[in-house]
């Protein structure tokens, strides 16, 4: 016994000091201990790591971004519909309702509710194109154009009657979609007054161009205007009066809540509210004078073989616009409900350009119809006064060069009243480049003169696309040719000519000016709106936008000088009308391969002047010979028709 515990305690000593290894469990203790600890510290802080990651996150998700997702899962039941709102009506200056909004159907699609399996989409296209009979090319194009704005309606039919939309609707009841909207398709109407009723136009009307027209919003217009509340499927005033005041015709659109299913087909409305109408305007336009005008230059046009003219009815105590023709037009209804492309060309192929509105974006020579406002620079300046006379003998010769009268040897002595009335060149170019010792205006003060009276510059009519004009200067000619100016171009300014372009309505300003003795209006074709529900209006505010203050008494030389013109010169023929009228005619030289111009301007009654009357004819010839007669009809009819209870 004592020898075996005696050989155990040995051996353990000899193990704790020969320098071997322990024991593997004594060995295994030892190490794990060690490690373990280690450890610890790392795993402690990767812990922590992810706490903090998994911490941050969760607060991004439920903090930052919780609403979002909120209502992203709230979507996923409900859908907000917008309720669109009726748009405002249009009026003439006497509640003639000229527009009127019906109801119809249009099929779309939410390319967010289309499936998402590219056959199922494929399938679902080829079922919609029989039953709208539109390729399936066509509707892919629609689709990808506004596939960026999968949450709304993209418009694939217009103008679907009742019949057909309820058809559409049943058939296409299990595809999911695809929607059946009701929306409000805009007319344009005409009147025929000896029967007192309404019937829509179907043929051009001079009306077009200023009521415009409306239509769905291009892909530009649809990025552009999203922040103004603007969808892809919406309609948009284009031309007119329809897109200078589509901010208050349009109105405000409604939401109305609904519960859908997983197709997105709606089960339920859960909130509404109510879409805010569009205001109604009321225009300066008188329908009959706007009809009568038209009427009468339309039978001039087809009598002489001529296509292109303008008219301009003009109250110059306020620049509101009575009637205004450009021919020829367009028929706006053409546009109701989307227009075809087959009609849609052939207005882009007219040579005559049916979309051009001449009268606010023409630009032509003046040729006479601009004298009265030299006449005045020339008297406001000095250069001459009411007695100044010029011996008209057929022209003036400078140079090599001759400037002729229009009358062969010429209209003898003339003043100023008599220059307006025979409308005598040599008077003209004296006063405008002057002759020999005569000291004229010249190129400078002609050009300050013209804008006083609002040439060179947009006269501000609600109306798009009015063009400014040209008045030409010494710069303007040597950039524009390269060549200096001569006085034979101011002598050519002098009469209307030489690179002077104006528009019909700049000439109907100009003759307001004279008519109300100094106030340059900006012209205008609104004259209210009205609330529908309250009518509460909002009238227009008439403004003077001259800078210039004009002398009255020179004013009343020249027009004494217009008035002349219908008493005994080149406007006689409106000389025997019940009432006094003034004007001025002018033939204005264009292109020396075809007719010239041809222009009169006039306002009336002179003692108290309410209308100005502007006509051009295109390549017309003669301003008194086929201008002037139309005014004169005009000026008749229009004393009965004032003079009607």
């Amino acid at each position: 016994m004592p020898s075996r515990y005696q050989w155990v305690e040995e051996s353990v000593v000899f193990e704790q000091h020969t320098g071997r290894q322990p024991p593997l469990p004594q060995d295994k203790n030892f190490v794990g201990t060690k490690l373990t600890s280690r450890m610890a510290r790392y795993f402690f802080i990767v812990l922590l790591a992810a706490f903090i990651l998994i911490f941050s996150r969760l607060f991004y998700l439920q903090a930052v971004r919780g609403g979002e997702y909120r209502l992203a899962a709230e979507g996923n039941r409900q859908k907000i519909i917008p309720i669109f709102a009726e748009r405002g009506l249009i009026f003439d200056a006497n509640g003639k309702q000229l527009t009127k909004n019906i109801p119809n159907f249009y099929l779309a699609l939410v390319p967010q509710e289309l499936p998402r399996d590219a056959q199922k989409r494929k399938t679902l296209i080829e079922r919609l194109s029989g039953l709208i009979y539109q390729s399936q090319e066509e509707i892919e194009k629609k689709i990808n154009e506004y596939g960026s704005y999968n949450h709304e309606s993209v418009v694939i039919q217009e103008d679907i009657d009742y019949d057909t939309a309820l058809s559409i609707l049943i058939t296409a009841a299990d595809l999911p979609g695809i929607e059946i909207q009701r929306g409000s398709k805009r007319l344009y109407l005409n009147y025929n007054s000896s029967l007192a009723r309404e019937v829509v136009t179907s043929t051009p009307y001079s009306l077009s161009a200023l009521l415009g027209y409306i239509g769905k919003l291009s892909q530009a217009d649809v990025g552009n205007l999203r922040d103004q509340g603007y969808l892809s499927s919406d309609n948009i005033g284009k031309v007119g009066i329809e897109k200078n005041y589509e901010k208050e015709l349009r109105g405000v659109y409604g939401k109305k809540r609904v519960e859908v299913d997983a197709s997105g087909k709606e089960r339920a409305t859960l909130a509404e509210e109510a879409p805010i109408s569009g205001k109604h305007a009321y225009l300066t336009i008188d329908f009959e004078m706007q009809k009568k005008l038209e009427e009468l230059i339309r039978a001039v046009l087809k009598n002489n073989n001529k296509v292109r003219a303008s008219g301009i009815v003009l109250n110059p105590n306020t620049g509101g616009v009575l009637a205004m023709v450009s021919l020829p037009t367009f028929d706006n209804n053409d546009f109701s409900g989307g227009i075809s492309p087959e009609v849609y060309k052939n207005y882009l192929q007219d040579e005559n350009k049916p979309f051009f509105n001449r009268a606010v974006s023409g630009l032509f020579p003046s040729g006479s119809v601009i004298k009265p406002a030299i006449a005045y620079a020339a008297l406001q300046e000095g250069i001459i006064t009411s007695q100044t006379t010029v011996l008209s003998v057929g022209g003036i010769q400078v140079g090599d060069w001759f400037f002729p009268d229009w009358l062969a040897g010429g209209h003898g002595l003339t003043d100023v009243k008599k220059s307006l009335a025979s409308s005598v060149n040599t008077f003209y170019y004296y006063i405008g480049g002057g002759y020999r010792s005569f000291v004229g205006l010249g190129v400078d003060l002609i050009g300050k003169y013209l804008k006083y009276f609002g040439f060179g510059q947009k006269l501000g009519i609600d109306l798009p696309g009015e063009k400014a004009g040209l008045i030409p200067s010494r710069e303007w000619k040597e950039t524009a040719t390269g060549e200096r100016w001569y006085i034979g171009d101011t002598y050519n300014l002098s009469i209307g000519q030489g690179g002077l372009l104006v528009t019909p309505l700049q000439i109907s300003s100009l003759t307001s000016i004279i008519a109300n003795g100094g106030i340059l209006f900006r012209p205008h074709l609104l004259d209210y709106f009205e609330n529908p529900l309250t009518k509460a209006q909002e009238k227009y505010s008439v403004k003077k936008i001259n800078t210039y203050l004009f002398t009255e008494k020179y004013l009343s030389t020249v027009k004494v000088g217009m008035v002349d013109c219908v008493e005994y010169g080149s406007c006689r023929r409106l000389g025997t009308l019940p009432f006094a009228v003034a004007g001025k005619t002018g033939t204005a030289q264009w292109n020396k391969n075809k007719s010239n111009h041809a222009w009169f301007t006039s306002f009336a009654p002179v003692d108290k002047p309410e209308i100005v009357v502007t006509i051009l004819i295109e390549e017309g010839g003669e301003g008194s010979s086929i201008a002037a007669p139309i005014a004169y009809e005009f000026y008749k009819w229009w004393w009965g028709y004032k003079s009607e209870p």
